[in-house]
Order: structure tokens, then C-alpha cells, then sequence
């Protein structure tokens, strides 16, 4: 059956660590308040897997010539929630933070609570739940 991957990181490279961190403080993920000085920090997600984050001086330690892809990003990430209350809550907690609105709070066809917010280096950040 070939090789198996035996854990998942998800990486995400930021030109601003601490706002990056801040803003996935928001969604309520376990960052510890001293890694926003660090080259490169990795937290446990909810069910599984890590989310990793590394600066662009950390890839350029070892890649020099690596610049930052321009235009819009191709990594989304999606967070699940239990109720559309809290998709609401977390959506406003977000924006209310600063940070950049992509889709207000709508339910879809598919039967869930839909909104994308913008991290700060503009990746798309889905929060969703399932309809009552």
C-alpha cells in the first residue's frame, strides 16, 4: 500500500508572526503567549494534527532566493464549530479584532453556518457548523 504519513502538519508562512498568532488565538487554539518571538511555532489542532507556523526570514535561512507568492493565497484553512451561535461569535470576535471580513455569516444550501475571514497574510479561514 506504499508509505504512510504518520502525522499531519498543516504550515503556514507569515511576514508578521505575532498578528498571525493573535489571530489564531482568536479561533481558540492553544499558542503559547512567549511564541511570538520564535522562528517557527507548531500547535496542536482540534481532532488532530498541527498547525505550524514559520516566518519568511526562517525560509529564507535556508532557501535564500525564496520570495512570497504574490496574489491571493491557495491554502484555506476551516475550522468546525458545534452550533451557528458560535460560528456568529467567532466570525465577530474576529473582525472585531481587526482582521478582514471575506464572507459574512450565511446558511447554505448544504446545511451549515458558512463565513470566511482573512488572516493576516491573507489566507482564507472558513468557520462552518451544522444547521439546527
Amino acid at each position: 500500500m506504499g508509505i504512510r504519513a504518520s502525522s499531519t502538519v498543516i504550515e503556514t508562512v507569515t511576514s508578521d508572526l505575532a498578528k498571525a498568532l493573535a489571530f489564531y488565538r482568536t479561533l481558540g487554539l492553544d499558542i503559547p503567549e512567549g511564541a511570538d518571538g520564535e522562528p517557527h511555532v507548531e500547535v496542536p489542532l482540534p481532532g488532530g494534527g498541527k498547525l505550524a507556523f514559520d516566518t519568511e526570514a526562517t525560509l529564507r535561512s535556508f532557501m535564500p532566493d525564496w520570495t512570497p507568492p504574490t496574489g491571493s493565497g491557495r491554502l484555506a484553512l476551516a475550522f468546525g464549530f458545534d452550533s451557528p451561535a458560535e460560528v456568529d461569535a467567532a466570525y465577530s470576535a474576529i473582525v472585531g479584532a481587526g482582521h478582514r471580513s471575506e464572507l459574512k455569516p450565511f446558511d447554505t444550501p448544504w446545511g451549515q453556518r458558512y463565513a470566511t475571514v482573512l488572516d493576516p497574510d491573507g489566507n482564507g479561514v472558513d468557520l462552518f457548523a451544522p444547521l439546527a
